[in-house]
């Protein structure tokens, strides 16, 4: 990904222990110590200025390998401010209330897992977060299973399940616009490419689900809560679907992904201002603080309250952290080194897929951080998939598939920690029932290199 030449070229074995030094090392500050992943980042792109000068490096040529690794991700970064943006305007124009709203009438009173299931996938997909949709109508599904004495750990992974199809699978997704950014996809193309592995594996659990499910459930009372309050909030007209046909509309004939969310986020403001009744300082700081809830029922102004481009800046500043220290593994030789070897043993497509996917399961479960599963993963793999003959499309969805989905699957990871203590429902309980999660990279590893473009054109 980054232009940049090493100044040092390691041995492998040199490289291969720095690196998992480094890697232990924010592994033991996320993990054990329980930081924010920013900090041991911060500290590796210490430990590797000093690697830089020990070889001789001078610190211009480290200080312009951070500014250009740092540069690679503005692409995404510009995205994600916009994100913010275009979700705190779907709210104020009732968008995303509409789609929960419409999501609710799917619950009936039979088939409980794979609704649950469906559902969370539908409210993902329209929240384009997988924590927030856990934390939100997670919740409330799990309270649901409680009460009626059903399963909470196959709730739990239908919750999960759901939510990260929906992290997959929406524009608004920060993970799916880093890894389309990462290699150079467009995000329409990836999100399209994507579908090849992730329909499969969504119908696969969803029939699990199904099979799962107890014959009947009753007392719908907690949903009608949550529909009545989704009423009350007064922000559901018929022209809330407005800004999802545009960018419905934007998707079909290609337009560029921050065109059409530029153009969606400006006509659901404009409809915040002239259906709703927003004035346009309430606006203005909707932008950049986000949408606060107003209704009666404290769960709905959770669910509600979300958006705005302050929301953004923690996942700005850990991607140019994390970009960053790209850039010096880079310059120091170290990643170049490892590529080498990695290169000399690695003579297939199906191997170049399986190295892929096991890698960024690997970060994964030794650091803990979602985004660098993807962004580590990304960098290392990008010239071998060229030099296989592999399309760039292939990478971002094999980074997807590995990466993004197997997060919550790990005790200690960022998302693993979230999800247990939100839904009260343990990692280990609910892993052997995140089907979709599991089956994801799974599907792509076994058909990968097979895919409808997966080589290059």
């Amino acid at each position: 990904m980054f232009p940049i030449q090493p100044k040092h070229l390691p041995s492998w074995m040199e490289s291969f222990f720095f690196f998992l030094f480094i890697i232990s090392l924010i592994s033991f500050f996320i993990i054990v110590i329980g930081t924010k992943p920013h900090i041991p980042i911060l500290i590796g792109i210490f430990l590797l200025i000093a690697f830089g000068f020990l070889k001789k490096i001078s610190y211009k040529d480290l200080e312009e390998a951070m500014v250009a690794g740092a540069k690679s991700g503005m692409g995404a970064i510009f995205l994600f401010f916009l994100i913010g943006i275009l979700i705190s305007s779907w709210m104020i124009s009732g968008t995303i209330p509409a789609l929960i709203h419409t999501g609710f009438f799917l619950i009936g009173e039979s088939w409980f897992f794979a609704i649950v299931f469906a559902v969370t996938a539908i409210i993902g997909v329209s929240l384009g977060s997988s924590l927030t949709t856990t934390a939100t109508i997670g919740v409330a599904f799990i309270g649901m299973a409680n009460a009626m004495d059903i399963s909470l750990a196959i709730t739990a992974g239908a919750i999960v399940s759901g939510a990260f199809f929906g992290d997959k699978m929406s524009p608004l997704s920060d993970t799916t616009n880093l890894s389309s950014t990462i290699v150079g996809v467009d995000l329409f193309d990836h999100i399209k490419h994507i579908s090849l592995t992730t329909v499969p594996a969504f119908l696969l659990s969803f029939i699990i689900f199904v099979l799962l499910s107890p014959e009947k459930t009753a007392n719908m009372a907690n949903i009608q809560n949550y529909q009545e309050a989704l009423v009350s909030s007064n922000l559901i007209y018929w022209t809330s679907w407005i800004p999802l046909i545009i960018l419905i509309f934007c998707t079909v004939f290609r337009v560029p992904a921050f065109i059409a969310l530029t153009i969606s986020s400006l006509v659901a403001t404009f409809l915040a201002w002239f259906i709703n009744s927003f004035t346009w300082s309430e606006i203005w700081s909707i932008w950049f603080n986000g949408y606060t809830g107003t209704t009666g029922f404290e769960p709905v102004n959770e669910l509600l309250t979300k958006g705005g481009i302050n929301s953004m800046l923690f996942t700005i500043s850990l991607v140019i952290l994390a970009l960053s220290f790209g850039g010096l593994l880079f310059v120091t030789g170290i990643i170049p080194s490892l590529l080498g070897a990695i290169q000399d043993k690695v003579k297939s497509i199906r191997a170049t897929i399986v190295s892929t996917a096991i890698t960024a399961i690997g970060v994964n479960v030794s650091i803990g951080e979602q985004y660098l599963s993807i962004l580590l993963t990304g960098e290392t793999f990008k010239g071998m998939y060229q030099k296989a003959g592999l399309s760039k499309k292939a990478l971002s969805r094999t980074l997807e598939d590995a990466g993004t989905v197997i997060n919550p699957l790990v005790p200690w990871s960022v998302c693993g920690v979230f999800i247990a203590d939100v839904l009260g429902v343990s990692v280990l309980a609910y892993l052997p029932f995140a089907f979709f999660c599991l089956l994801s990279p799974i599907i792509t590893i076994l058909f990968g290199g097979k895919s409808i473009g997966a080589k290059q054109k």
